[in-house]
This record gives structure tokens, C-alpha cells and sequence, in this order.
């Protein structure tokens, strides 16, 4: 199995290296920074699975900060928002962490979510890719009289079960026939 790549942005020394140190044991391949303007850069180097920022650093933005770089990478890495100052849920939506996870917090539990996050995430990203991936043929309904024609998309599945349905029903009445 892949050993998960995770990137630790916190400005908190002792947090970082605990965090670093318990996420290791626990099988994570882990990289850390120890400010935004560090955590942006690897972000851009480098792939990670997940992206564990604190909120308050330099200034109270750079989690932000660090969410919008992870957030705009091309690899798609889920994030988690770490802090000891937790936001109520719309300014947690509106910052763009997956999950908000709030310090000091059992270590069993913390990777509990963890794993959950990254499922969760994984589950997200190959739905979404499936849905861009996907063909899609346009299918009209038939003209009635002086009715217009109209026309919706309809998703290379839905076409293709449609017709399996259809032959399934065909061969059904044929059957009944004999």
C-alpha cells in the first residue's frame, strides 16, 4: 500500500514535531513547514494526500492562505484546518477546509478523522473525476404534432442502461411470445 503523503503547516514548533512524530508512527509519510509562506512553496513541489494547516500563523490569514494554495493545486489534496480557535461553521465553509479539527485533541480520535477525511476525500475526487471524464450525448424527445423538439443532455451510462433495459425488456415479450 502507498504510504500517504501529509504536509504539517503550524508555526507552533512543539505541535509540529508532536504531530509529525504521531503521524509517523501511524504509517504517514509526513513533511512539515513551519509557516504559510513555506507550506504554499511545498504545495507547489510537491504532492501530498492531505494538507494540515494551523489557522493563526504569521498573521490570522495564513491558514487561509495555505488552504487556497492547497485548494488551487492541481492534485487536489484534502485539508484539514487545525486550531485552537474554532470557527463557527460558516466562516469554517467559507475559509475551504474539508474538516476543521480542534486543538488539544486525543491522538486515537485525531487520526480517526484523519482516516476518515482521506476516504471521504478520495471517494470526492473520484466521483469528480468520473463526472468531468465522463461522455455525454445529447438525446432529443420526439416531435408530437406542431411540438418543438427538445433536446437535454443525458450521460453516456444513462444512455447505455436505457438500451439494456431495453433489450432486457425485448427479450422478455419475445420469450412470452413463444
Amino acid at each position: 500500500m502507498k504510504q500517504r503523503r501529509i504536509l504539517l503547516v503550524d508555526d507552533e514548533i512543539a505541535v509540529l514535531l508532536t504531530l509529525k512524530a504521531v503521524l509517523e508512527i501511524s504509517g504517514f509519510d509526513v513533511e512539515t513547514a513551519a509557516s504559510a509562506k513555506e507550506g504554499k512553496s511545498k504545495i507547489l513541489k510537491r504532492e501530498y494526500d492531505m494538507v494540515i494547516t494551523d489557522m493563526r500563523m504569521e498573521s490570522d490569514a495564513s491558514g487561509t492562505e495555505v488552504i487556497k494554495a492547497a485548494r488551487t493545486a492541481k492534485y487536489h489534496p484534502a485539508v484539514a484546518l487545525l486550531t485552537a480557535f474554532p470557527l463557527s461553521d460558516e466562516d469554517s465553509d467559507a475559509v475551504g477546509a474539508d474538516k476543521m479539527l480542534v486543538k488539544p485533541m486525543q491522538t486515537r480520535i485525531l487520526l480517526q478523522k484523519l482516516e476518515k477525511l482521506l476516504l471521504t476525500h478520495q471517494a470526492k475526487v473520484q466521483v469528480e473525476t468520473v463526472v468531468k471524464v465522463a461522455p455525454v450525448k445529447v438525446a432529443a424527445k420526439k416531435v408530437v404534432g406542431k411540438k418543438k423538439v427538445v433536446a437535454k443532455k443525458v450521460s453516456a451510462k444513462k444512455v447505455v442502461a436505457k438500451k439494456a433495459l431495453a433489450k432486457k425488456s425485448a427479450g422478455k415479450k419475445a420469450a412470452k411470445k413463444k
